[in-house]
């Protein structure tokens, strides 16, 4: 049985750049294991177009992004909760269910970026966002939370058969003691 996608949802204050990104770069590298929304505090109402335009340059569909307000969240389950702000980071979320794992990327707003500064400050955010998205396909602890049971239970030819998937559970080993 297949386990059900993680839900992530990404908060900053205007919802109009940064988590739009990395909404976008977390669906898309998840590739079905991760299913992401983003939300602001005080959502601005629209999407920069740098934002998508960023996206697009670097090959990510942005979908049918829209800012909006992380209340439209309140009381439902994530499995991560991430802030790209300072700001959204410091005020005070709405509650959601279950226990997330809270995350913060502090990323400057490229939307302060004019003129020939902009395409720059897209970029590095979108390349931050990049990376700690790639980081959040590592977190096997979360994603499997039977991983271990899993290695201790799979006989040594089953162990090296599978051994690509097995590989991403390997840092889940790092705090793990035989009970």
């Amino acid at each position: 049985m297949e386990k059900p996608p993680l839900k992530v949802l990404v908060l900053c204050t205007g919802n109009s750049c940064r988590s739009i990104m990395a909404e976008a770069l977390i669906n898309h590298l998840g590739q079905g294991r991760y299913q992401a929304w983003s939300a602001g505090s005080f959502p601005t109402g629209y999407v920069h177009p740098k934002s998508i335009e960023t996206l697009r340059k670097h090959g990510i569909d942005p979908g049918q992004p829209r800012s909006k307000s992380w209340d439209e969240f309140a009381n439902q389950h994530f499995d991560v909760v991430v802030t790209v702000c300072d700001q959204a980071a410091g005020e005070s979320c709405p509650l959601f269910h279950g226990k997330p794992k809270k995350l913060h990327w502090s990323t400057p707003d490229p939307a302060k970026a004019s003129g020939s500064e902009a395409d720059a400050a897209f970029d590095t955010a979108f390349f931050y966002a990049q990376r700690k998205s790639r980081g959040v396909h590592q977190w096997p602890p979360a994603a499997h939370p039977d991983a271990c049971r899993f290695l201790t239970a799979t006989s040594p030819s089953g162990f090296f058969w599978r051994w690509p998937e097995v590989s991403r559970l390997v840092p889940c080993l790092r705090n793990y003691r035989m009970r």
